[in-house]
């Protein structure tokens, strides 16, 4: 059994997922703070949904959850091995706006976010498969959902054209596995880097940032941005 979540339809809602293990200091727990604090300027009577997997990670899938995910029968024991990933699934049917405010690690996803998506991605639930479709047997369930993602990096020039082009995995990552969130096009990101270097170049990162997320934030609850 989980809890139902009640949502204001009139309302858009935004779910706001933090993935940094870090609770103080964190670049992209305050990027997410700008963001959402600058949306209900904009809608004061919106619905913010919190999410944190960076201080309460989900499982890791395990044997028994993909057997519970794959059965056309569940026992009662698997319903409850899938509660926790129905819970994320009705944040996310429920959300309008995915904030997704991560930092890099080694390159890619932190493992508790890997774990959010991994929980939320589930067949009969946010994609179908089919063989009847060829090669390409996945569809997604979910639609028209923004996707924005707030994030920090150690070191730089990840963007396409940069020296680390090849090396960053993050952002592509999301965007590939976002299909399945609802998203499709609709994905917006701002990056803060050198974290590591922690000189004038992370100084100026980090404001452009700062500047950039609010401006993003009434764009898209003026309805203004075009993908």
């Amino acid at each position: 059994m989980t809890d139902t979540i009640t949502i204001d339809r009139s309302a858009k809602t935004i779910l706001r997922i933090d993935a940094s293990a870090r609770a103080r200091r964190s670049i992209t727990r305050a990027l997410a703070d700008t963001f959402v604090s600058a949306w209900h300027a904009e809608r004061p009577g919106d619905v913010v949904l919190c999410r944190d997997v960076g201080l309460d990670p989900p499982p890791a899938v395990s044997e028994e959850w993909i057997a519970a995910a794959f059965a056309e029968t569940r026992t009662r024991e698997q319903r409850a091995i899938l509660a926790l990933s129905d819970r994320l699934i009705d944040e996310l049917e429920a959300a309008d706006v995915l904030v997704v405010a991560t930092p890099m690690y080694n390159y890619g996803m932190p493992a508790s976010l890997k774990a959010w998506f991994d929980q939320v991605i589930r067949i009969g639930r946010t994609f179908t498969f089919d063989l009847a479709r060829g090669d390409h047997p996945l569809e997604p369930i979910l639609e028209d959902k923004t996707l924005v993602v707030l994030s920090s990096v150690g070191e730089f020039g990840f963007a396409p054209g940069g020296p680390n082009e090849a090396h960053g995995h993050l952002l592509p990552h999301i965007r590939t596995a976002s299909k399945y969130l609802g998203v499709g096009d609709r994905m917006h990101s701002v990056e803060v880097e050198y974290q590591e270097f922690g000189d004038g170049r992370h100084a100026a990162s980090r404001g452009h940032a700062m500047a950039r997320v609010p401006e993003l934030a009434r764009e898209l609850a003026g309805g203004r941005v075009e993908c």
